[in-house]
């Protein structure tokens, strides 16, 4: 049992680094100009923590990041592109510890990809412009899309509305 165990936990590590993720949002009729930079500038760019979970693909603790809780009015963008993403009027108490919306203020600005590290499948949701991580899309939201986009404070920067 403990062996297989191993084999699993060994399964997830390669799945999450496999280049053979599917991107379930490629029916979208999208044109946003990439940003690429060397892993180099985006040290250069992120506090340790923003690389971690933008560019690794890792998650903030829960109740953690800043604006878990932010009820401002205002824009969320991209930490590593500043591309408009998420509008307060979306976000809502899921109760998780982590930022939540309905919906992208536009679905062209985000990119849904298929995930099945840690043993599970999911849908990640990345930034259609430089492809920084910025957390999960569950189907346990509220109406009016019934979608829960449950993201990393640490992906993304806030611009309060004046």
């Amino acid at each position: 049992m403990k062996n297989l165990i191993l084999v699993l936990l060994a399964l997830g590590t390669f799945s999450c680094s496999s280049s053979a993720q599917k991107n379930v949002s490629d029916d979208k009729d999208c044109n946003i100009e990439k940003i690429t930079k060397k892993d180099k500038e985006w040290k250069a760019q992120l506090t340790d923590m923003q690389y971690k979970v933008a560019r690794k693909s890792g998650t903030e603790r829960a109740f953690t990041g800043i604006y878990w809780d932010n009820k401002k009015d205002g824009i969320y963008k991209c930490i590593g592109c500043d591309l408009p993403l998420y509008s307060s009027e979306t976000k809502f108490k899921s109760g998780t510890g982590w930022p939540s919306f309905y919906e992208a203020i536009d679905p062209c600005n985000v990119k849904e990809v298929r995930d099945v590290s840690l043993g599970m499948v999911r849908i990640e949701v990345v930034c259609a412009r430089c492809e920084s991580h910025l957390g999960h899309v569950f189907n346990d939201g509220p109406k009016p899309t019934g979608m829960r986009h449950c993201l990393n404070s640490a992906s993304l920067s806030f611009e309060e509305k004046i």
